[in-house]
């Protein structure tokens, strides 16, 4: 089973749709995601808990708008995460 859910997320100086799939169905593993950059060409990058269990991007490779939103990537997974868990119940 895939988990998939998308979300609006200021990055630079815009708005953008943030596309997250869950790797494997252990959501601590991490998230493939996908977001078009200006030109409308997809960027594809891979979110994972680093050592301090933040999510967090590679460190090098992309474009500092999406450097700049990994706080709003931790809290989209977050609130994600809440909603399945209360449709759960």
């Amino acid at each position: 089973m895939s988990i998939y859910f998308s979300k609006i997320i200021k990055a630079g100086d815009r708005q953008r749709e943030f596309n997250f799939t869950q790797v494997t169905n252990n959501p601590e593993s991490g998230y493939a995601v996908d977001v078009p950059d200006d030109r409308g060409e997809r960027i594809y990058f891979h979110l994972f808990r680093n050592d301090n269990g933040q999510w967090t991007t590679p460190s090098e490779g992309l474009p500092p708008w999406i450097y700049g939103a990994t706080t709003a990537f931790s809290a989209a997974i977050e609130e994600h995460k809440s909603e399945r868990a209360t449709v759960r119940v």
